[in-house]
């Protein structure tokens, strides 16, 4: 029943201005009149750009003799301030990220993927110039209706008050009747769900063959010696700033920018246990292990310029930087592990 799920012009109503003539427009026609005996000429109106007609002016109730007029509710005005309800279409640039995406158009970065099931289920990396997305008016989640659903289990899908979707203007649903045909696209406002979480898993030094599953640069054997960590980071490249996702529920990771060919060396001392293409969208990957609990995984690569069971010291060149796999423009998907979890890069970078 809920098995699909996430797959402006504005016009400003003309107003009506009246322009007294005021006391220097009275002195200036005077004085005309005394000097020819005969008001001016007055100076042409200026032609409105787009040509109004009586179904653009506000309408107003007719008045019996003697009552006062009233004005009627008109369901074509729209304020300027008025929310957007609609659900746009957005073409994807090169350079452009999930996150940057959501922040152009004052929305949460998971919105966008919720928005977009079918299209880059739940994997930000999947974004790709020339798609067409979703976009949607407010935070929230985008669900097409079907056969046997009903607005509490939705709902509760969503975990959201039913009056959510109802109410909401761009539903078009009759709030005393709220009958929703199938296939109908519905904005979920302020609704939530679970990610689908696109990962390379954990490759332990320890763990034979376990990364030679997920692409051709997966390594094979026991690399249980070798380097070890400090614990204490450095930055994989020389540049400190973002050019795409930060981290966030649906990226596990910052993306840093640089250009292609760039340098990048590792954060810490470690031992090689990826080196290669790798599959999910990453490109070409390398990943550290850094014996003392801690990973570091570095994406999109354009090459790699270690090897399986290597051991790296900080600082050390892996790769060079680039845009392979799901990419949009050359940066460095940049991730950190700790016993199994994900932390937040900010929280170990100097």
């Amino acid at each position: 029943m809920l098995s699909r799920l996430g797959s402006a012009r504005v016009w400003i109503p003309a107003a009506l201005l009246a322009v007294g003539l005021g006391a220097a427009g009275w002195a200036t026609l005077l004085n005309a009149r005394l000097t020819t005996g005969a008001a001016p000429e007055p100076e042409p109106l200026v032609a409105q750009t787009t040509p109004l007609s009586t179904a653009d002016l506000p309408p107003f109730a007719s008045a019996a003799k003697g009552a006062a007029i009233t004005r009627r509710a008109n369901p074509k005005t729209e304020s300027p301030l008025r929310e957007r309800v609609e659900i746009l279409r957005y073409t994807v640039q090169r350079g452009d990220s999930v996150f940057g995406i959501a922040k152009k158009f004052d929305l949460e970065p998971e919105s966008v993927l919720w928005g977009n099931y079918d299209t880059l289920n739940d994997d930000p990396d999947m974004l790709q110039p020339g798609l067409d997305l979703n976009i949607l008016p407010v935070d929230g989640v985008i669900y097409q209706w079907e056969s046997g659903d009903s607005l509490d289990a939705v709902a509760a899908a969503f975990k959201v008050d039913p009056r959510e979707i109802i109410d909401w203007p761009g539903n078009a649903i009759d709030p005393v009747q709220p009958e929703i045909r199938e296939g109908a696209v519905l904005v979920v406002p302020g609704g939530k769900r679970e990610f689908r979480q696109w990962l390379v898993p954990i490759i332990a030094r320890g763990n034979a063959g376990v990364g030679a599953a997920f692409g051709t640069g997966g390594c094979s054997g026991d690399f249980t010696g070798g380097a070890v960590g400090s614990g204490a980071f450095i930055w994989p490249s020389a540049n400190h700033f973002l050019s795409g996702n930060d981290y966030w529920s649906g990226h596990l990771a910052i993306d840093i920018a640089l250009s292609t060919g760039d340098l990048v060396w590792a954060s810490d001392s470690g031992v090689v246990v990826y080196s290669g293409w790798s599959g999910g969208g990453y490109g070409n990957m390398v990943m550290l292990d850094h014996g003392n609990g801690y990973q570091t995984l570095y994406a999109h690569l354009n090459g790699t310029t270690v090897a399986c069971g290597q051991s790296i010291g900080q600082g050390s060149t892996v790769g060079y930087g680039g845009s392979t796999g799901n990419s949009t423009g050359a940066h460095l998907h940049f991730e950190v592990r700790s016993n199994g979890g994900f932390i937040n890069p900010w929280f170990v970078l100097p």
